[in-house]
């Protein structure tokens, strides 16, 4: 059975009347039900607002201490359309706080803020600023960090609201538990657990609402984020009309580079997740998510052992673009690259060019596999040019390699994306990008290298102990 706890909100400072409609005729997340549409009109949803015949019901008793000001609730009666694509365009050079204002004030009650912690937090700060009432909802997976669970109480406490907590379903997560067990995702990819435990609880969240705000910003992933607008359509997901089209998706923060995120945040003196001064930056469930090393991007940190063009967990799906541009994301081979780049003719620069780096054909790693007597032991890069932990490891790779010179260790690269990477896969160890491995100097069998800390000392600590 679902758990579905949700209350309503409003701005601390709030300039609306203090009177409130019943709670009951109050739009709460994730519970509505259907009505008949008159004259059996049909509805088209083509980059549109659609005002709703739908009336919404409570999911379970309201909270005695939820307040919603009746202005926020106010809807009207006739159908608005509006382009949101030309928003978009309008509001592209627009501030934060101008964005947030302008989706408060077009959806009121029927929007809410998606706060997951982690910078999440300067989305609240920039409704409060706004003075418009605004409301705030979150999914907790089960298996958030304490310290996670420690923000969310000081964000309700500083900001005086009832942050509407969603929940995977019970029997669900039971049952994913007891037939691939706690940690499956390891070894199957992290989508399946994220479907059962954040996707589905998202979904039913949103079935509730018009719009939702995110903290998505376009220097998060390399690969799925870097087009988002200021505002959308959803792709993926459907509000309280149903359908494509019925839900609006808001990311006031955008164009704001991370820096600048964290700034206003030390400004405004808000609430953030003590996780941040222990080396993580972005932070979701506790088994996977690890502290950024150095030189490392920030979304690396989630799920390390996929590909780095992989790292959405379905919430944000639409960013995964679909058709001919999908090869450069996830392809059907599941190559993370483009048709080019499989088929050889990649337009990216490759990397780790140096006269201390070997470059190894398929030929070349395959009979450096099957040696099981080799002159000298060889450190090996499985690699692809395009991927940025690739690239942030590249100075201290090539440093590596100039200081092994001479050592009697030969350090090589192998290319492995396109149609090489079923090969990697199968043959050498390849889980992600960069997978390092030692061929030993007496033995076919090579060792992956274990560590996330590719500096320089960190990578030469692992050869001397193997050599």
């Amino acid at each position: 059975m679902a758990l579905a706890f949700t209350s309503s909100i409003s701005a601390p400072s709030s300039p609306f009347p203090s009177s409130h409609p019943n709670p009951k005729q109050l739009p709460q997340i994730g519970s509505i039900r259907i009505s008949e549409r008159p004259n059996g009109a049909a509805v088209n949803f083509n980059f549109a607002q659609r005002r709703s015949f739908l009336k919404p019901v409570n999911a379970e008793s309201p909270r005695k201490d939820s307040l919603v000001p009746l202005a926020a609730t106010v809807l009207a009666s006739e159908t608005k359309e509006e382009n949101f694509e030309q928003i978009a365009t309008d509001l592209e050079n627009a501030s934060p706080l101008e964005i947030m204002d302008t989706a408060l004030a077009k959806f009121g009650n029927h929007i809410a803020i998606a706060f997951s912690g982690a910078e999440d937090v300067a989305l609240i700060e920039y409704a409060r600023l706004t003075g418009r009432p605004f409301r705030v909802f979150s999914l907790d997976t089960g298996r958030l960090n304490p310290e996670t669970y420690q923000l969310f109480d000081a964000v309700e406490k500083h900001y005086g609201i009832h942050i509407e907590y969603m929940f995977p379903d019970a029997v669900e997560v039971q049952a994913l538990v007891r037939s691939k067990g706690l940690f499956s995702f390891y070894e199957d990819g992290h989508q399946e657990c994220c479907r059962v435990r954040k996707v589905r609880p998202l979904r039913r969240a949103l079935k509730g609402l018009r719009a939702w705000i995110t903290g998505q910003r376009k220097d998060q992933s390399p690969g799925t984020r870097s087009e988002i607008p200021v505002v959308q359509v959803d792709p993926v997901f459907e509000g309280m009309d149903g359908g494509i089209g019925s839900l609006v998706k808001w990311n006031p923060v955008a164009n704001v580079k991370g820096n600048d995120v964290w700034n206003f945040l030390r400004t405004m003196n808000v609430p953030v997740n003590s996780l941040h001064s222990k080396g993580y930056v972005s932070i979701g469930c506790e088994p996977c998510t690890r502290p950024v090393l150095p030189g490392q991007h920030e979304r690396e940190g989630r799920w390390w052992w996929e590909d780095a063009k992989a790292k959405e967990c379905g919430l944000h799906k639409g960013n995964i673009k679909q058709g001919e541009d999908a090869n450069a994301h996830l392809n059907g081979n599941g190559n993370g690259v483009s048709q080019s780049q499989a088929n050889g003719a990649a337009a990216v620069p490759d990397i780790f060019n140096s006269h201390n780096v070997v470059n190894l054909s398929r030929t070349g790693i395959e009979n450096l596999a099957k040696l099981e007597n080799r002159k000298e032991p060889w450190l090996v890069v499985l690699y692809a040019p395009w991927c940025p932990y690739c690239q942030a490891m590249e100075e201290s790779y090539v440093e590596l390699a100039d200081k092994l010179e001479g050592s009697g260790v030969k350090v090589g690269k192998f290319r492995a994306d396109g149609e090489e990477k079923e090969f990697a896969k199968r043959e050498l160890e390849l889980g992600s990008f960069p997978t390092i491995l030692f061929f030993p100097k007496h033995s076919s069998r090579p060792i992956k290298y274990p560590s996330e800390k590719r500096d320089v000392d960190s990578l030469m600590a692992f050869v001397n102990a193997l050599r």
